[in-house]
């Protein structure tokens, strides 16, 4: 019997609620929008991206407003937001949309935050890490980003990415991961 499961009916938590669905719908438009930026489908792509980034606003939402959080949840859906970001800006750097700086910006701002979890469970076994509002916004600014990149790959009229809109991504990006490892170091040392 698996106690885990278990509990997490007895308290209500039931794994395919609505938020849940939302979360796995934008895991499973991943290799989707990939496949279509790949094969310069690159409306299907915008579409798609909006559709994954909806679904990342609204699943968070739903699950606090109607109390179906669940440790499933918790897990998925950053998971998810670190799959679609991580691979959009790789893709796009690659296809010279973005500059590469940029990305490797985003990616070691989440691998300090993954590799921080990871030793704070390991090492002093606290596993909570709470998001930040910096964290928040930097992620929002990272999708708007994406999203303006490919409306104005996919529509040749609008001006190609303000330098002062990745410059801001970039610093939102940069301080939210400083932030985290602050609060990692407090968190290990008992504060």
């Amino acid at each position: 019997m698996n106690i885990s499961a278990g509990s997490e009916k007895e308290r209500g938590e039931h794994l395919l609620n609505i938020p849940n669905t939302l979360t796995i719908t934008r895991i499973v438009i991943i290799p989707l929008f990939v496949t279509a930026v790949i094969y310069g489908r690159l409306r299907h792509a915008l579409y798609l991206f909006v559709l994954a980034s909806v679904t990342d606003i609204l699943d968070g939402l739903l699950a606090r407003l109607t109390g179906q959080q669940t440790r499933l949840g918790t897990f998925l859906d950053p998971l998810a937001d670190k799959f679609l970001l991580v691979t959009s800006f790789v893709l796009f750097s690659v296809y010279g949309w973005i500059p590469k700086w940029l990305t490797i910006t985003v990616i070691s701002r989440d691998l300090i935050v993954v590799v921080g979890w990871l030793l704070l469970t390991l090492i002093y076994n606290k596993s909570k890490v709470e998001p930040v509002f910096l964290g928040k916004a930097a992620i929002a600014s990272q999708l708007a980003l994406l999203a303006y990149v490919l409306l104005s790959v996919t529509e040749p009229s609008l001006p190609p990415v303000p330098t002062g809109f990745i410059i801001i991504t970039a610093s939102l990006t940069a301080v939210s991961g400083i932030q985290y490892l602050y609060r990692g170091l407090r968190q290990a040392h008992g504060g």
